[in-house]
């Protein structure tokens, strides 16, 4: 992926800090727009990787800091939810002056109810996704504990919010008792998806129950069991930006016009900021790579080595169904697992020496069918002539040149 820093202003005329985060190539399918959940920021963690999975996909996504939050000017205590909404619509019309009109809107806790709203003044949003999303936005009073009253009978009062101190004025209060999430949500007409962990213990259960109720077809509902509120785990933070690119394909148009082509069998791209996250196109498919988090990587994919163990595993069982089809034989089944490293060469002399590792791939093969003895140790012998693995074999050559 590549990233750009960017700033727009609001209604307000207040600047927001943003960060668009693109696919490798630099040429998304399709944008979206990402709000984070309450007195959260753009570099909140979930938010950070449910962008990030998405852009793998081929969306770009704008993650933002509202108004008082993180890099954004302005201040929290003069906001409310509807500020939120509007910093959004701002959002989606900063991406339609300056790049293309966002498809998307995704909306984490609070998130997720303004972008109920804002995809109902937003004409280009095809699709919408809350996660743990309230169905009511005075339920978050409840985070303001034994200062409701203080608030009300003084105007405004600091709440601890996370370990953090802000300050909640009546005039919040006020707004959030104003919104109907549920009655927007019935009107909105746009397909929408709502996810929810049966175990988030800050927006319950029952707050999905009544969106999905009030929302119109097409409408989806994704568990995120075992999850909780905040996406702690970045697996359930991973796993449901991928859910979200898959369900939001059917929805919005994805025409890949991306400048990264070839001529040849193969390419790959890598933009200086994408760290290790490495477009791929063989023929016309394209794919990521990538190297594992413990390499510095983003493991969005699988690594070089890996890719090249995938080609003597797929060749491996092709040429092994080739025959035994050609033959009559009866295979249900062929499985090919394959591992790579460096190890010391068979009947090594010098086994004690570095430079007597060789690169080793251990090919291990199930077959599920009725054979014998002898149509067994056939295939086996079949396995070693499957053209990737006779290339490994074979004395090879790499011919580099620079292209324009």
């Amino acid at each position: 992926m590549s990233f750009e820093k960017i700033n727009f202003k609001n209604a307000q005329g207040y600047d927001l800090s943003g960060r668009l985060e693109l696919p490798a190539d630099g040429l998304p399918h399709n944008y979206a727009v990402f709000a984070h959940c309450f007195t959260c920021s753009k570099n909140f963690s979930a938010t950070k990787n449910i962008s990030r999975a998405l852009t793998t996909a081929g969306f770009g996504v704008l993650r933002f800091d509202f108004t008082g939050l993180g890099d954004s000017s302005g201040d929290f205590a003069d906001t409310n939810f509807s500020g939120n909404v509007d910093d959004l619509l701002a959002a989606v019309d900063y991406l339609k002056a300056n790049y293309k009109a966002p498809t998307l809107l995704i909306g984490h806790s609070l998130g997720g109810a303004a972008v109920i709203f804002a995809s109902a003044k937003a004409s280009s949003i095809k699709a919408v996704a809350t996660i743990g999303a309230p169905s009511d936005t005075k339920h978050v009073q409840h985070l303001f504990g034994d200062q409701i009253e203080a608030i009300t009978k003084n105007g405004e009062a600091v709440v601890q919010l996370s370990g953090r101190p802000f300050k909640i004025k009546e005039q919040f209060l006020k707004d959030l008792n104003e919104q109907q999430v549920t009655a927007t949500l019935k009107e909105l007409r746009k397909p929408i998806l709502i996810a929810h962990s049966p175990q988030d213990k800050t927006v319950g259960i029952v707050h999905a129950v009544e969106l999905y109720e009030a929302a119109m077809h097409p409408k989806s509902f994704i568990s995120l069991d075992g999850a909780d509120h905040l996406l702690m785990n970045k697996a359930d933070s991973i796993y449901i930006g991928e859910v979200i690119a898959s369900w939001a394909s059917r929805y919005v148009e994805q025409v890949n016009d991306s400048s990264f082509k070839t001529k040849n069998q193969v390419a790959a791209s890598l933009h200086r900021d994408a760290v290790f996250t490495t477009q791929m196109l063989a023929g016309r498919h394209y794919f990521t790579a990538d190297e594992p988090e413990s390499a510095g990587g983003n493991d969005f994919g699988p690594t070089p080595y890996e890719l090249l163990s995938s080609g003597l595993a797929a060749c491996t069982v092709m040429t092994i169904q080739m025959y035994t089809q050609r033959k009559q034989w009866n295979v249900d089944n062929v499985e090919c697992h394959v591992n790579y490293d460096k190890q010391h060469a068979l009947d090594c002399q010098n086994c004690e020496l570095e430079s007597a590792k060789i690169d080793t791939f251990t090919r291990e093969i199930k077959l599920t069918g009725d054979l014998d003895e002898k149509q067994i140790k056939r295939i086996l012998q079949i396995a070693d002539k499957c053209p990737v693995h006779k290339t490994l074999h074979s004395e090879t050559q790499v011919v580099t040149k620079l292209i324009n």
